[in-house]
């Protein structure tokens, strides 16, 4: 992906935040604005136009049965699906989903042996979609699915995947009435931010932060946040520099992500390596920890944790003085088989799925259970909290957004395996157990061995 290309994809993105609150355009994204009229009144038409003939086509033959996979390992996201799925049902005389249960931690895994035995699903929720696309799996969606949405990835110039939601946005959700009590404020600047921490810690009455060290991914969040602040603010295109070997992992931009990793975790609670993410909300409503810094997924598990417990929320600003956020639509999203699709009436029966799942009467229901931010070009009639306005108010104001480091796409994706490589090896910087220039050579190693069968710089392990 080109600088300017990711320029294009900020501003298009920020331009459609303004809307709902999230959004993104680039070469590796496309906009939903079709031409003479208005992006919801023209898709809202196409939507009608298509829906009617999808629903004549099936009405006229067999009925059309279809399965749909998605990764439910999350209760409230198993509620909304099966209550959109529900709805679809009634709606629909001649059409029929039904849902194959999903596994939310080994998700990937489980789809890969689905396709292995021959049961890869009609519709699917797709987390990793490249190698799918690579692979030949999954149908492009029609244009007239493409203009429901603010915006979408593309792959080679083609779109597969319908976004759920916006990018999860993360920032600091924090204890309102502590920070009351304390006379603390939310800080402006990446300095205040570490001022508050400090400031915190040495009150002693809990720890400022609260890390879910134990689960990989939940280093993910505050290392995006650090890799977004010293390695994309200067060069956007950095894993693509590193493909092609003008970069390497011991740039002083790198090492400045480590850096301020090692900052910042100095704030977490004891323990903080074997904390499981399922239990920081604990932490959290229990008076343990002051603050967290997640996504807004996070909302509904202190809600029921604790329902009288008072959320604030803030981004951290980078340290340049520039708010750089995760937001906009991104590549994972609903996706059509593309062994279903060869057959007519099952890829009308898909595409009419889709279309019901993105009205804004269901999307709501989606939205709103799980606090995501929407995607569509329709306005939906949100419930939202007033903290997740506060979030989707961030984002539309942010300097910069897009998603994480891993979840780029094209030139900017990562080898497989490499995220959780790097992860690991910056929880042993954080811990003192190795120092920043051996474990920058330790991560470039890894990252030249898996060159050698992932670039898509020279299309090795691509095509």
């Amino acid at each position: 992906m080109r600088k300017r290309m990711i320029a294009a994809m900020m501003a298009a993105a920020m331009a459609g935040s303004l809307l709902t609150g999230c959004g993104g355009g680039s070469d590796s994204q496309t906009t939903a604005a079709a031409a003479g009229g208005s992006q919801e009144t023209t898709a809202a038409a196409a939507s009608d136009q298509t829906t009617a003939a999808a629903a004549s086509e099936a009405a006229a033959g067999e009925p059309v049965n279809l399965t749909f996979i998605f990764a439910d390992g999350d209760e409230g996201c198993k509620e909304a699906m099966n209550e959109i799925v529900n709805r679809f049902n009634d709606a629909h005389e001649n059409m029929k989903v039904t849902i194959e249960p999903g596994i939310g931690g080994s998700y990937d895994e489980f789809l890969k042996t689905k396709q292995s035995v021959g049961e890869f699903p009609d519709v699917v929720e797709m987390r990793t979609p490249a190698e799918y696309v690579r692979a030949g799996m999954l149908e492009p969606l029609s244009d007239d699915l493409v203009a429901l949405f603010q915006s979408t990835i593309e792959f080679d110039g083609k779109t597969y995947t319908a976004p759920l939601s916006g990018e999860n946005t993360e920032g600091i959700i924090y204890n309102k009435k502590y920070f009351d009590e304390n006379g603390f404020t939310e800080p402006a600047t990446y300095d205040e931010f570490i001022e508050l921490c400090q400031a915190i810690k040495d009150k002693g009455d809990m720890a400022p932060l609260v890390i879910g060290g134990q689960d990989i991914f939940h280093i993910g969040f505050w290392f995006h946040k650090a890799y977004n602040d010293q390695v994309l603010s200067q060069d956007p295109d950095f894993i693509e520099h590193c493909y092609d070997g003008s970069k390497n992992f011991s740039d002083p931009a790198f090492k400045a992500t480590l850096e301020e990793m090692k900052t910042i975790f100095s704030y977490g609670q004891d323990g903080w390596v074997s904390t499981p993410d399922a239990q920081i909300t604990t932490f959290l409503v229990s008076d343990m920890a002051a603050m967290m810094y997640s996504g807004t997924h996070m909302f509904s598990n202190i809600e029921a944790a604790d329902p009288d417990f008072e959320i604030g929320w803030f981004p951290v600003p980078s340290p340049d003085g520039k708010m750089r956020l995760v937001g906009g639509g991104g590549a994972t999203g609903l996706a059509i088989s593309a062994e279903s699709a060869k057959d007519p009436d099952k890829k009308a029966a898909a595409e009419e799925f889709i279309r019901f799942f993105f009205a804004p009467e269901n999307y709501v229901v989606y939205c709103d259970t799980l606090n995501f931010t929407p995607t569509t070009v329709a306005e939906i009639d949100s419930n939202a909290a007033p903290i997740l306005k506060e979030v989707i108010e961030a984002v539309a104001n942010a300097d910069e957004i897009g998603p994480m480091w891993n979840a780029r796409v094209g030139n900017e994706e990562l080898p497989p395996d490499f995220r959780n490589f790097v992860y690991k090896t910056t929880v042993e910087v954080v811990q003192g157990q190795r120092d920043i220039d051996s474990a920058c050579d330790e991560i470039q190693k890894t990252w030249d061995v898996a060159v050698q069968s992932f670039n898509p710089v020279t299309g090795v392990g691509i095509e």
